[in-house]
């Protein structure tokens, strides 16, 4: 089960929110790792690297180079948003555009 889009932005919702709220958790551990001392600190630190990852690491390219007209990018893909019957209409209109057929001047038998 658990296939419905709105279960699907449940999902999507809830890991945006751990990964934004990771580093006060991390912090929050820390803080009460202090107060017990009694606890090792060396076991603690790999969890904590695990956890914490730098931004710098992960970085995307939001520079998509997409066609106004057709609103294609370099890989010929449409947007996530469209939905399939507008890409249809596009591409419609998009192969009408190329499809004209060359007669040779002259005669036509």
């Amino acid at each position: 089960m658990a296939k419905s889009l709105r279960s699907k932005w449940k999902r999507k919702m809830r890991a945006e929110k751990r990964k934004k709220n990771a580093p006060k958790e991390l912090r929050r551990l820390r803080d009460i790792l202090k107060a017990k001392a009694d606890v090792v600190m060396e076991e603690v630190k790999e969890v904590a690297t695990v956890l914490q990852q730098p931004a710098d690491d992960v970085k995307m390219e939001t520079q998509i180079k997409r066609n106004k007209k057709s609103l294609l990018d370099q890989h010929g893909q449409y947007p996530v948003w469209m939905n399939p019957r507008q890409r249809k209409k596009l591409k419609a209109k998009r192969v009408k555009g190329k499809n004209k057929s060359k007669v040779a001047k002259g005669l036509a038998w």
